[in-house]
């Protein structure tokens, strides 16, 4: 774990934070929260704000990510910050890159109490991830609002 202090929130999963060694650009494992462009997106940041900003964190590193950030879990004392996100419905579980099944059960959980993304429409409910790729999918996006906890486990670690 590396000690440190949060000075700035990017997006609702993106943080600068100030170590002993210098500044680095965490970038949530596990999580995808909604782009700021995309509904949501606001919310997301502001809630990790509210969660972490100017204070002291753990960072709990997992790797270097292809845009030069450290890709961490983020820790608010005994607290799990990217799964914070996922239970108040302000990101999702990133099925590419999670490896732990309870925070599928997180996502689930907000989903079935319609909390965050989860309260508004459907069409507004787009993965991140798909979202992103939202010109090569013409308008065609996954719903996830019935999946099980079972499936989103399974699709974990898929690249």
């Amino acid at each position: 774990m590396l000690a440190g202090v949060v000075v700035g929130v990017i997006d609702g999963d993106t943080a600068d934070v100030r170590l002993a060694s210098g500044m680095v650009r965490i970038r949530l494992h596990a999580i995808d929260a909604p782009e700021m462009g995309q509904p949501y997106g606001k919310a997301a940041k502001t809630m990790l704000s509210d969660l972490v900003y100017g204070k002291a964190v753990d960072v709990e590193p997992y790797e270097q990510d292809r845009y030069d950030r450290l890709v961490a879990r983020l820790w608010l004392g005994t607290v799990d910050v990217n799964a914070e996100l996922l239970k108040s419905g302000h990101a999702w579980t990133y099925r590419r890159y999670a490896d732990d099944a309870s925070y599928c059960a997180f996502e689930k959980g907000a989903r079935d109490q319609r909390r965050g993304l989860w309260q508004a429409p459907r069409g507004e409910r787009v993965a991140p991830w798909e979202w992103r790729q939202r010109k090569s999918r013409a308008g065609q996006f996954t719903d996830y609002d019935d999946e099980s906890i079972t499936a989103c486990v399974a699709a974990l670690g898929r690249r």
